[in-house]
Order: structure tokens, then C-alpha cells, then sequence
């Protein structure tokens, strides 16, 4: 747990938001901060999209399909965001919170693990891949920017999803890698999940208080 840093973790629910507003968003947001900004915490869902990263290689699009594919500005491969799956977008200030990128992510992976752990859903992180999986199944991916000593984008955690399209990729660039998701050990549903997470963020990252805006 981090400690020392910054009293307040501001949490906002976006409810459903297409994938290229919420990413403006995001990124005007990371223009603007300043040392005396809060920490921001964004939970959403969004319509199906393909979001391709920076290190994006076509080859891991396996069809074509109506579904829109984004090349946005985040790391890794490529991924599908659809209802029912939880975005968690980290609007953090990681200079601030005296964190490298790598400590940061194993501190969101252990956030949703905890979390997991309190279901009863045993999962774990892997050294080789970001994210947090449940046996061999992935459950919870990361794609990161971090710029201005900022983070922006985040976690996507399946949760009542229809995983179908996963079948058009090869999901974070990994061939035939299999996901899962909350729904699939435990009734779930986006809005329980959402407020059920927040504590695990504010433990893990040290805040003293949390504020809904």
C-alpha cells in the first residue's frame, strides 16, 4: 500500500460512453492537470469496439466483422470492449504518487484480484503478460499510457459480457488465449461490481477518502 500521498480518490460513473469520446476525454483531461489535480478513478461501458494499441500488429484482427476497430494511443494489442464488460480508466499522477509504471501495474492487478478474492474467484497475475486471469483464462485486461508522469486508459473486467467477440482476435496479441469472466462463477452485474471495487483501489493506492462525482 502506498503511503503518504494524496488524501482523495475522485470516482466517476460514466454509464455507457462511445469508446473515441471517452478516449478524448481522457487525454484533454491529462493536458489540463496541474500538481494540485485529484486523482480520478472513471468506471463505463461501451458499444462493441476493436481497440488496437500502439504495438498493434493487423495479423491479431483474424476477420472482418461490423464491429469498429479504434487504433488509439494506449499499450499493447489488440482488444474488444463491448456491454457488460467494466472499464476502469486510472486518471492517476503517478510522479505524485512516487510510483514506476511497473510497480502501478502490479498494484491494478492486485486491486481487481483482492477484489475477486472477496467472490471467492481465485486469480492471479502473469509476469509474461499484463493482467489478471483466473486459472488459464483471462478475467481482467490493462493497456496503459502515461504521459505528463500521468496515466490514462486502464482496465477492461469482464463481467456479464458476450465474450463471442474475442473469437475475431487473438486477444492482447496472445493466439487462442481463452477469457472468461465474472458471470461465469457468480452472479454479477456492472453497477454491483463498480461499487464493489472502489474500496480495493482506495486501500491499495493509500487514499483516505473517496468522492463520487
Amino acid at each position: 500500500m502506498i503511503k503518504n500521498r494524496p488524501d482523495t480518490l475522485c470516482v466517476l460513473n460514466l454509464n455507457m460512453q462511445e469508446y473515441h469520446h471517452t478516449w478524448q476525454q481522457m487525454k484533454a483531461l491529462t493536458d489540463e492537470r496541474n500538481e494540485s489535480s485529484q486523482d480520478e478513478l472513471w468506471f463505463c461501458e461501451h458499444p462493441p469496439v476493436f481497440t488496437q494499441g500502439l504495438a498493434g500488429k493487423p495479423e491479431h484482427i483474424l476477420q472482418a466483422s461490423n464491429i469498429p476497430i479504434v487504433q488509439t494511443d494506449r499499450g499493447g494489442q489488440v482488444t474488444y470492449h463491448g456491454p457488460g464488460q467494466l472499464m476502469i480508466y486510472t486518471m492517476f499522477d503517478l510522479k505524485r504518487l512516487q510510483i514506476g509504471p511497473r510497480e502501478f501495474v502490479c498494484l491494478l492487478e492486485q486491486s481487481i484480484i483482492d477484489f475477486l478474492s472477496s467472490l471467492g474467484i481465485n486469480a492471479k497475475g502473469r509476469r509474461d503478460a499484463p493482467g489478471v486471469y483466473v486459472a488459464n483464462s483471462k478475467i481482467c485486461s490493462i493497456g496503459l499510457r502515461i504521459r505528463r508522469g500521468c496515466s490514462y486508459h486502464g482496465l477492461a473486467l469482464n463481467v456479464c459480457m458476450d465474450t463471442l467477440p474475442f473469437k475475431q482476435i487473438n486477444p492482447c496479441g496472445f493466439k487462442g488465449l481463452a477469457m472468461t469472466q465474472i458471470a461465469e462463477y457468480t452472479a454479477a452485474d456492472i453497477n454491483s461490481v463498480q461499487n464493489a471495487l472502489v474500496p480495493f483501489f482506495q486501500r491499495n493506492f493509500g487514499y483516505k477518502n473517496c468522492i463520487t462525482k
